[in-house]
């Protein structure tokens, strides 16, 4: 039966690594059902309503994807939007939780139109390859970025804005060292399921030397029990609360906007940097089956708004259970199973720390920076612009500001050196989207 509804052998894959791609998707995703209600708390929703309605949207989302178009690709409610939800459209604008998530609905809904149009499709498709293997290997250092943050091992510094951690042989720090020695080796040595098997051996040391008092505040060893029941009466008090008509105001339509385009480039950034790590993309470059991806996104974005949470988008932790094998959509079902029984086991999801899931973000942005390879080094209108796509991502902490910066100097550069016959018109037109953007903002 999964032989025929996935097709593993003519993805070269079987159910085991499917499986352990599930797992560590899920693994080096978890989080988010622990930050996104604490973020959407600041907006006054109740946590344990959130904590439900995350996992309901990753369910919904990532099935969706997985039968729509059999890709190993996982959704959330998105990091940078969950908090522009939370701290500027609830916080500092006073916008009722309830509005925002009729505007999040709203979204949803004209991405829906849009990828069956197909617009979303061409304008994921219209990007150049250059930018295409830019944005993937940007997204590899932003990953990786986000892994030593993390860990501790990048932290803030007033002078240089970030600075090696001077305590890189304890607590957090010492612990991801380990997971990515461990990993790297895994990795190196070609074990199938490097990255899933790094997190449990590291989160293994973790206890050990927390147990043995070696080191401090990485894991809470003293947290009992692994099994507690969801609070559904938490859920009923934001479950299709979205006040829709309240959020057809004119006064709206910037932040609405901001949700729309953030999320679309955000949701294009990642499906052509983990489809390009897959080997998704044909010769052209294109990515088969990209409009019913997109597709699956708006179903996640709409339904996540019914059940309360902030935009659901394509995850690009996904790159990590890709970079353990997994070529179909049964990892997806994978994730979303492991997703659900989340919802029984918050105490035991708890247990794993994210000193222990950075490793795996590192590796897989190590894995990803190998894309600039496809870059033709020989032509500056090439390397410029995906030059500045990927090191923008990590620094600006942004994967749509990386690809704005990438579709404002790509056009340019070419038309002012004899080349914008090259450019499709496309491309022009979002280069000038990308400019008003940055100036309306």
């Amino acid at each position: 039966m999964l032989e025929n509804l996935f097709k593993l052998k003519e993805n070269g894959t079987d159910v085991k690594t499917e499986v352990v791609a599930g797992f560590t998707t899920f693994m080096t995703m978890a989080y988010i059902i622990i930050v996104n209600p604490n973020i959407l708390s600041a907006a006054g929703m109740p946590f344990n309503g959130v904590f439900i309605a995350t996992i309901a949207g990753i369910i919904l989302g990532t099935l969706a994807m997985a039968f729509l178009t059999n890709y190993p690709f996982a959704l959330a409610s998105g990091m940078g939007l969950n908090a522009f939800f939370a701290f500027y459209v609830c916080g500092a604008l006073g916008v009722s939780w309830q509005i925002a998530l009729g505007l999040i609905f709203i979204e949803g809904i004209l991405f829906i139109i849009l990828s069956i149009l197909p617009v979303r499709e061409m304008i994921v498709n219209s990007i150049p390859m250059g930018l295409k293997s830019g944005i993937s290997a940007g997204i590899g250092l932003f990953i990786a970025f986000i892994g030593l943050q993390g860990a501790g091992i990048i932290i803030s510094d007033e002078a240089t804005l970030i600075a090696l951690t001077p305590n890189l042989l304890s607590g957090a720090a010492l612990v991801a060292v380990i997971g990515l020695v461990i990993t790297g080796i895994l990795m190196a040595r070609g074990v199938k399921g490097s990255i899933f098997i790094g997190i449990i051996l590291t989160t293994v040391i973790a206890w050990i030397l927390t147990a043995r008092g070696l080191i401090e505040g990485v894991v809470d060893i003293g947290a009992a029990g692994i099994f507690e029941l969801p609070s559904v009466s938490d859920w009923a008090e934001i479950f299709g609360q979205l006040d829709i008509a309240g959020a057809f105001n004119i006064s709206f339509i910037g932040i609405l906007l901001t949700f729309l385009f953030v999320d679309m480039f955000d949701t294009a950034g990642t499906l052509i940097g983990v489809s390009q790590q897959a080997g998704y993309l044909d010769d052209e470059g294109n990515l088969p089956k990209a409009s019913k991806a997109l597709l699956a996104d708006a179903i996640g974005t709409t339904g996540g708004a019914l059940f309360g949470t902030s935009t659901v988008t394509t995850y690009v932790e996904s790159a990590s259970g890709v970079a353990d094998g997994g070529r179909t959509g049964l990892t997806g079902v994978v994730v979303s199973i492991l997703f659900f029984l989340s919802l029984f086991f918050l105490p035991l999801v708890k247990m794993i720390p994210g000193a222990a899931t950075a490793p795996a973000l590192i590796i897989v942005g190590t894995m990803m920076i190998s894309n600039i390879t496809k870059i033709d080094w020989d032509d500056f209108t090439e390397v410029l612009p995906a030059f500045m796509t990927m090191i923008i991502m990590p620094l600006a902490y942004s994967i749509s500001d990386g690809i704005a910066f990438g579709f404002i100097t790509y056009p340019l550069i070419k038309l002012f050196t004899g080349k914008g016959k090259e450019v499709h018109w496309l491309v022009y037109v979002l280069g000038i989207v990308f400019l008003a953007y940055f100036i309306w903002l």
